[in-house]
């Protein structure tokens, strides 16, 4: 069969099926002609005497109007109508050429439409013909029973492709929409069967095996309400890639994947301007601090895209810059490409490697994030993301570095953690240099991202996959939610928009209760929330607030040119009394004194909402603990 489909398919054959044709059509002409009775001899003789010239005509005016460029597989439309304009033109092309020839003498004139009308019923049926055949006759039904929620141009694609595909794992059913003109209707020979509130009936009274979600421009929350009523069925159900995807070429329609918590969560995409993004990257030395850590790597895949003259990667891990520097190489080889292992904490490596590079940008993502463990390591989150920025940037600014973009978070607005104190520290400083120097110094805030290194979401997926439970630290705790990419793609477009001192803060949405964030993950995982896996809450952990903020409320937020991106007015300081305290706080990490450290942070901190209990232990050992104020001191 496979051979006899591929003999068909030649251009060859599907030539010479029309030609044959021609002579059909013409006789069949004259036979309709005589109503169906025998042709009478001298009309037949003259018909056949000119039937040569008619079908060299013909047949040049076929291979003109490109009947032999479609596939009659796919026969559509458009071919239906290169087929009408060359018979039209033939039919006309052919009785000016025997009018020319023998002004008509033998040859009855309603022969000419006849002749088009049988011509184009014998090139077109046959074609479409062999389409339906290909998509119903020739497939065997060997698919799960699927149901396509979304009868727009998406669901009709995907069905369109998987009626094409013999043999598929997927063989569609039915619809369901909720556009009421489209009730009742078919598409390619499948009803549309009901509302999308009907897909626990639907899939109930037909047995429906798969459900097959097409509607990649919905909103997160279309999609929840979607995904509520494919849980109620208990089958299984994919979905296509989001619209951003699909246009941009990164998925295609046979993309077919298991929902994500971000199609739950997800945010409306993000227009962005990717010719001023383009214009600060490209042929520019971009340096990434950071550029193994979930926001830096993506950082650093977003930057390539852009092609840079030249992109540095520091990073303090030996594995995540191992992992980042081979995909990298792999996906653009034609990169320019250095992979550095170094700390920001460290001046000479910092000074050795701008003096050799010079980059006119730095995206400095890199920074110690985890809020727990940071609160027993108070000396190396301070060294990390205060001191370290405080050295990165004052060398920057020696060397000539053009834009030096900071990625904060929310949690230095109002911060109850040591993290969120060292980062506010880090904002203050760039904010405070930009207003002196020729470097445009622009701080980046914004909340949690989606599947990064160390959030909730891969933890809470472990607990899901060892059969639980899942820990939550409180039923009311909420956090803001972005994407990785999203996140990137933001943080470029605002080093774009910066002058220098701003603090721009990516719209967040709304932000999402944790524990929502848990029962939607067991569901996705094809399980119960509270019968087949537990959620059990802990209590808060020591520097974590039950609400995170995304600005203070004495920063006056403001829109920018981008509604996606705000910005804080900053606070300004006497610098040179800045630096002398940042001094304080370098030595006293120099010589491990918690008490002073934690002292100093407060006095550059002062609107923190928490305060430092340290356990003196026999050995001489220090930990830091953060224990929330019951009244915290909200002003600046």
């Amino acid at each position: 069969m496979k051979e006899i489909l591929r003999f068909f398919r030649s251009r060859a054959v599907a030539f010479t099926h029309d030609l044959l044709m021609v002579p059909i059509a013409w006789l069949g002409a004259y036979w309709l002609r005589f109503n169906l009775e025998r042709i009478p001899d001298p009309l037949l003789l003259s018909a056949l005497t000119v039937l040569p010239g008619a079908m060299i005509v013909q047949g040049a005016v076929f291979w003109y109007f490109g009947l032999y460029r479609g596939v009659w597989r796919f026969a559509s439309m458009p071919d239906l109508i290169r087929i009408t304009k060359a018979v039209v033109f033939g039919v006309s092309l052919t009785a000016a050429a025997i009018f020319l020839l023998t002004r008509m003498e033998g040859i009855p004139r309603a022969v000419f439409p006849l002749y088009g009308i049988f011509l184009l019923i014998l090139l077109g049926g046959p074609r479409f013909i062999y389409r339906w055949l290909k998509d119903h006759s020739f497939q065997s039904a060997t698919g799960r029973k699927s149901l396509i929620v979304g009868a727009g141009l998406a669901g009709e694609m995907l069905a369109r492709d998987l009626l094409r595909s013999p043999g598929g794992s997927c063989e569609p059913m039915l619809f369901v929409d909720d556009d009421p003109t489209k009730q009742g209707r078919e598409i390619h020979g499948i009803r549309v069967s009901g509302l999308c509130d009907k897909i626990p009936e639907v899939v109930a009274r037909h047995e429906i095996e798969l459900i097959l979600i097409a509607l990649p421009s919905a909103t997160s929350k279309q999609i929840q309400r979607i995904v509520e009523l494919c849980e109620k069925t208990g089958k299984p159900f994919r979905i296509l890639p989001r619209l951003q995807d699909l246009v941009s070429g990164q998925a295609s329609i046979r993309d077919l994947r298991d929902v994500r918590i971000e199609d739950l969560l997800g945010r409306e995409s993000v227009s962005l301007d990717w010719t001023s993004i383009t214009r600060g990257v490209q042929g520019k030395t971009i340096l990434v601090t950071g550029g193994g850590g979930s926001i830096g790597t993506e950082l650093c895949r977003q930057v390539a895209r852009l092609k840079p003259a030249h992109l540095v990667i520091f990073e303090q891990s030996e594995f995540n810059l191992y992992s980042i520097e081979l995909e990298l190489r792999q996906t653009f080889p034609d990169l320019r490409l250095t992979a550095l292992l170094g700390d920001i904490y460290d001046a000479v490596a910092v000074e050795q490697m701008l003096r050799a590079y010079r980059p006119t940008v730095i995206l400095h993502a890199a920074a110690y994030k985890h809020v727990p463990m940071l609160e027993h390591q108070l000396r190396a989150a301070v060294k990390n993301n205060a001191l370290g920025t405080r050295t990165l940037g004052s060398l920057a600014e020696r060397h000539g570095c053009a834009t030096f973009v900071m990625i904060s978070t929310d949690k230095a607005v109002n911060p109850a953690n040591i993290m969120g104190m060292t980062k506010r520290v880090a904002e203050i400083f760039c904010q405070n240099l930009s207003a002196r120097s020729s470097t445009h110094f622009i701080t980046v805030r914004f909340g949690n991202v989606l599947g990064s290194a160390g959030s909730v979401i891969p933890l809470f997926q472990k607990q899901i996959a060892a059969g639980g439970p899942v820990m939550v630290t409180h039923p009311e705790i909420t956090r803001y939610f972005m994407t990785i990419p999203e996140a990137a793609q933001l943080i470029l477009q605002a080093g774009t928009m910066g002058r220098g001192g701003e603090i721009f803060v990516l719209d967040m949405g709304e932000p999402v209760k944790i524990a929502y964030l848990a029962e939607q993950l067991i569901h996705l995982s094809g399980k119960k929330p509270g019968e087949d896996i537990e959620i059990v809450y802990t209590g808060l952990r020591p520097g974590e607030k039950l609400y995170e903020e995304l600005f203070h409320e004495s920063e006056n937020l403001t829109g920018t040119t981008h509604p996606k991106i705000l910005l804080a007015n900053s606070r300004g300081v006497d610098f040179t009394q800045l630096e002398q305290t940042l001094d304080k706080l370098a030595t006293a990490c120099e010589a491990n004194d918690e008490r002073q450290i934690y002292g100093i942070l407060s006095e550059l901190v002062p609107e923190h909402q928490s305060r430092l209990s340290l356990d003196m232990g026999a050995g001489g050992g220090k930990s830091a603990v953060v224990v929330p104020l019951k009244n915290p001191d909200r002003s600046s």
